[in-house]
């Protein structure tokens, strides 16, 4: 069966449960009362308890909103899930080695196994070897997202994009090697953290007798519900974060995101990059300079030279001395470029792990960053950073990583089978 033609909507739909079997304690006092009292009186102490805030089962149902709980994002599609999707509260990120053995046979076992239990989990159905079952009843959106690095492609004898290799070495970078490349990544999201728990964990059953696990990276957003849909999440500096993001669904999303060619075609290439973020000396910057920095206002997130978050910039704009509203060494403008095709999809997260010594934070950014070519697309931007962002002198690169993101898989497939058929 033919994957769905690019561009189909993948469903994103509340799941509904069947009717609870147990009784009620309002059902529980009458059947206990009926006895003693007679119907009537039953009747009169169902009236007094539903007067004192407890309705019937049948109320209560029809009152009772859709759990975020029981949210599905259909694994199967032209693309695979975890891009274009809303990003949701929790990520873990996962780096894998491949086992020396395995061939490319081997790698075709894999990825039918993760494909089959990523579809399982998704849905809220235990995976296939599942002994906490219970665990996966309520995916909250989860999904699961799969990346091939250097090495992987490599094992199955083809050639991979000529981006699909790590970045070039740039002056700010202080890489540590527990943070870096790998060949395959697991990308596994949700609202809800014991359900990214657990995917994780069976995820990796299924991998352990392929590969070891080389890194793994833990993130967080705002919890559902804390702000609406949409809002532009921030990271721990308090800025907004991906204000100008290209709107999934669009054809600047399609162009900049999903790749065209050969086995990658529908699918894309993900960078990862985790970055130490020294809040302990961002403190002591005043809010005038941190606002210089970044070129936006930490409140609203508008420009400077602008009102609203999402305000065009005016970069001629000068101060009544010359110098210029949003200055040249402010991150907003190195990443700008008057080159449509430098445009990057970013779906990053916050981690925060607990200090030690003196300090009062150990904390930072998981910034992802989809591209159809990395080369074209992210490069340029980061190499603008390099050169002269003063946001340079609060975050320090520890960790990199790049992978190709095949295409989605029809319910009869799997990820990355137009790799390895």
């Amino acid at each position: 069966m033919p994957a769905p033609e690019p561009g189909a909507r993948r469903s994103e739909t509340p799941r509904r449960r069947g009717p609870l079997a147990a009784a009620s304690r309002r059902q529980f006092l009458i059947g206990g009362t009926v006895a003693a009292v007679g119907a009537s009186g039953a009747i009169g102490l169902d009236y007094a308890l539903r007067q004192n805030g407890e309705s019937t089962s049948a109320e209560s149902a029809g009152a009772a909103e859709p759990l975020n709980g029981d949210r599905l994002v259909d694994f199967h599609g032209a693309h695979q899930a975890g891009i274009a999707t809303a990003a949701q509260a929790h990520a873990t990120f996962i780096g894998l080695d491949l086992h020396p053995e395995v061939d490319r046979a081997g790698l075709r076992r894999l990825m039918r196994i993760l494909s089959d239990d990523a579809a399982r989990l998704t849905r809220g159905s235990a995976a296939l070897a599942d002994s906490e079952p219970e665990l996966a009843i309520s995916p909250a959106g989860l999904t699961v997202t799969f990346g091939f690095g250097p090495g992987f492609v490599a094992r199955t004898g083809r050639d991979g994009p000529a981006w699909l290799r790590p970045l070039p070495a740039f002056s700010i970078d202080r890489l540590q090697p527990e943070w870096n490349d790998g060949d395959l990544l697991l990308q596994v999201a949700s609202d809800d953290p014991i359900t990214v728990a657990h995917a994780v964990r069976m995820l990796l059953k299924d991998a352990r007798s392929f590969a070891g696990v080389r890194w793994t990276q833990q993130g967080f957003r705002h919890a559902h519900g804390t702000v609406a849909p949409g809002t532009t999440m921030r990271n721990l500096f308090g800025q907004v974060d991906g204000t100008t993001n290209p709107t999934p669904g669009t054809d600047t999303f399609d162009r900049v995101v999903w790749a065209t060619d050969g086995w990658l075609a529908g699918g894309t290439g993900i960078v990862i990059r985790r970055t130490a973020m020294d809040l302990d000396t961002w403190d002591r910057l005043d809010r005038g300079g941190r606002e210089q920095s970044v070129g936006r206002r930490l409140d609203t997130g508008a420009p400077l030279t602008g009102a609203a978050e999402h305000d065009e910039p005016d970069f001629t704009a000068t101060t009544a001395i010359g110098f210029p509203v949003i200055p040249e060494f402010s991150h907003m403008r190195r990443a700008r470029s008057d080159n449509p095709d430098e445009v990057i999809f970013r779906r990053a997260y916050n981690y925060d792990l607990p200090p030690s010594g003196g300090a009062v934070s150990d904390s930072g950014l998981i910034f992802v960053a989809y591209q159809a070519d990395v080369d074209a697309q992210f490069v340029p931007i980061q190499r603008r950073l390099d050169e002269l962002d003063l946001l340079n002198e609060w975050t320090t690169p520890i960790g990199s990583a790049v992978f190709a993101v095949p295409p989605g898989c029809a319910p009869d497939g799997y990820i990355g089978e137009t790799l390895l058929e």
